[in-house]
């Protein structure tokens, strides 16, 4: 005799529930891009879930042989543990639905990886100001936005949406209002920077200042592709084989410790929600900081010089 459960949702499919789950984050007005993110977790459980399987029947036991299958198929220990986290919270939409009985589950461990920063010597190179009467606006433009994500530490999306408006050269700060955590962020600019910006509208001919500041050759608004594309090859053709955009967020971070630069201000430039995340990027500094260890000796500062004989 089948044993009495307290679940009361109709009884749905595993795909069914998980588009349920999508159109709940359409009505947190989450953004496109993580429901993109969700839609291609829940293609890579299809692969190992049937579809069609009622989801009433998801047990802790499926949960944990499909941790050993990721193990056994995937090498990145991140990639496993995002597809687990989505999983994880998918499956507590469903139990908090009614849908699934509720079980226990958690991610894999995963041990941190240092964070890769551009060296002193790629920055040089990546920062050297192109001839302008020689090369063409995608080239000059590739190195302005180079200067601004090592000097702002911004991410992708909020450097492509950052509009002629946003920028304040009176009061030397950029209104960053496309971020990740939604909260818009003040971020001062050295005045380096404001030469730069100011040389480079000349070129840009913005036709109002709702235009965004930086865009294709159209003078329309970069997205994802192009905007890596464009750094990408820029790089490339500097000699510079390390890309990548985010990388100048961990290089920002990386030199504002270095500099003695004040770890509160760092947590708010980079628009982190504590200090414990901003504190991450301190933690991989270790081979940087023990580099001072024997410059500043704090021993021989309070030793006693003299020797005692044993």
């Amino acid at each position: 005799m089948k044993k009495l459960n307290m679940l009361t949702a109709e009884s749905v499919t595993f795909a069914e529930g998980c588009t349920k789950y999508l159109d709940n984050c359409r009505q947190r007005n989450l953004r496109e891009g993580t429901i993109n993110h969700y839609k291609q977790s829940y293609t890579q459980f299809y692969k190992y879930f049937d579809p069609n399987m009622p989801v009433e029947n998801f047990t802790s036991d499926m949960y944990k042989k499909y941790v050993v299958y990721l193990r056994n198929t995937l090498q990145n220990d991140v990639s496993i543990n995002s597809y687990l986290r989505d999983l994880i919270t998918t499956l507590h939409f469903l139990m908090n639905e009614g849908y699934v009985t509720p079980f226990k589950m958690q991610a894999i461990k995963v041990d941190r990886t240092n964070v890769e920063t551009y060296s002193d010597e790629e920055l040089r190179i990546l920062l050297q100001k192109p001839n302008i009467k020689k090369c063409s606006f995608i080239e000059y433009q590739s190195w302005v936005m180079t200067n601004f994500l090592f000097c702002t530490g911004v991410r992708q999306r909020s450097l492509m949406n950052i509009k002629v408006k946003d920028i304040d050269f009176d009061n030397s700060v950029v209104y960053v209002n496309v971020t990740k955590n939604r909260k818009p962020l003040i971020v001062p600019i050295n005045q380096t920077m404001a030469h730069i910006l100011t040389e480079y509208l000349k070129f840009r001919k913005p036709k109002s200042k709702e235009d965004f500041l930086f865009c294709n050759v159209f003078g329309e608004q970069l997205v994802k592709s192009t905007c890596y594309h464009m750094l990408s090859e820029y790089n490339k053709r500097r000699g510079v084989e390390t890309t990548g955009i985010h990388r100048y967020r961990h290089t920002f971070a990386r030199q504002w410790i270095l500099n003695g630069g004040n770890v509160v201000s760092l947590s708010r430039l980079l628009g982190h929600s504590s200090l414990q995340i901003t504190q991450n990027y301190i933690n991989l500094l270790v081979s940087d900081v023990a580099k001072e260890v024997d410059t500043i000796n704090l021993l021989d500062k309070f030793s006693n010089k003299k020797r005692i004989r044993m």
